[in-house]
């Protein structure tokens, strides 16, 4: 039986927030991995145009360690005052279902808008037999438990794509867990990991190297500016995960502040530029408010749920 996580006393006083305005200081928003994945890159597109829509200067942060749980912890104790939010993904699922006695309940946490969602990719080193997904699956056959895959942490979404599909292609691999995407692809690069499964803002570094190669995307169907990598299920049939990306505030925060923030996040996706700059990073921007955000969270943490038991990620 799963185990619910505990929720701190919050370090806040109620009495002392104002439901609809931000006071005149920065506003901080926690990505919880390292600089260089998928949130760190999408934060930083989107940084100057919602600091110009909130009217405050929005401070980009990395907290990392945990698959997330460290930024998240910190987040989840910070006033609801709308100047402390986290830019996360469906670890925010993934995570409490596989962790017990987490300090924080990521479902207490409110969220304020979707602003992305997107497939992974399965990149593999250079110099790695073969160049393919079938050939990636034969080696892994050949050699089982000895070919590895990084993603950005024990229970991270990347972990689970990777646990599906050693499921659903009746191979074992070795899991290599890091403190982000970005460190992850570096250590494909360098030839010491096999592979990884990350977004594919993160591996685009290794791709412009030629260092390793996307043989992968973990979605339904093909993307745009990778048309010749293949959809996962076009060689494991049944397979298709994707995640997305949405900024979460801590517990108690208004609705009216959740909505203000919603605002500021939705003009600056919108933005023709920054769409564009979005999209180019293997995102497809998103602009949802807070309660079609969260009826989304929900219907995933379903699915998710499912897909963990399945694959015996989950603790309790």
């Amino acid at each position: 039986m799963l185990r619910r996580a505990v929720l701190l006393a919050p370090l806040w006083a109620p009495a002392v927030v104002s439901a609809q305005t931000l006071q005149d200081r920065p506003v901080r928003l926690i990505i919880p991995y390292s600089a260089g994945g998928v949130a760190d890159t999408v934060a930083r597109i989107l940084q100057p145009k919602v600091s110009e829509h909130l009217g405050q200067p929005l401070i980009v942060e990395n907290r990392t360690g945990a698959a997330g749980a460290i930024g998240a912890g910190f987040v989840a104790q910070s006033p609801p005052d709308g100047h402390t939010l986290m830019l996360e993904g469906a670890t925010t699922i993934t995570g409490a279902l596989a962790h017990r006695g987490m300090t924080f309940d990521y479902a207490a946490m409110p969220i304020c808008a979707q602003i992305t969602a997107a497939p992974y990719v399965l990149g593999m080193r250079a110099g790695f037999p073969g160049d393919d997904l079938r050939a990636f699956l034969a080696e892994a056959r050949r050699r089982p438990g000895e070919v590895t895959f990084g993603t950005p942490g024990i229970a991270h979404i990347g972990h689970l794509m990777g646990e599906l599909l050693q499921s659903l292609a009746d191979v074992r691999l070795e899991h290599v867990p890091f403190r982000g995407g970005a460190d992850a692809a570096r250590e494909v690069a360098g030839g010491r990991v096999d592979s990884c499964i990350i977004s594919e803002s993160s591996f685009s570094p290794v791709l412009r190297t030629e260092r390793g190669r996307a043989i992968a995307v973990t979605g339904a169907a093909r993307r745009p500016n990778l048309p010749d990598v293949p959809a996962m299920g076009e060689i494991v049939p049944g397979y298709e995960l994707s995640t997305w990306m949405m900024i979460f505030s801590p517990p108690g925060t208004p609705m009216p502040l959740r909505r203000r923030i919603s605002q500021a996040f939705g003009a600056a996706v919108n933005d023709p530029g920054l769409r564009e700059r979005i999209e180019q990073s293997g995102n497809d921007p998103v602009s949802a408010g807070p309660e079609e955000a969260e009826a989304l969270w929900r219907r995933e943490r379903d699915k998710l749920t499912t897909l963990m038991r399945r694959a015996g990620l989950t603790q309790g």
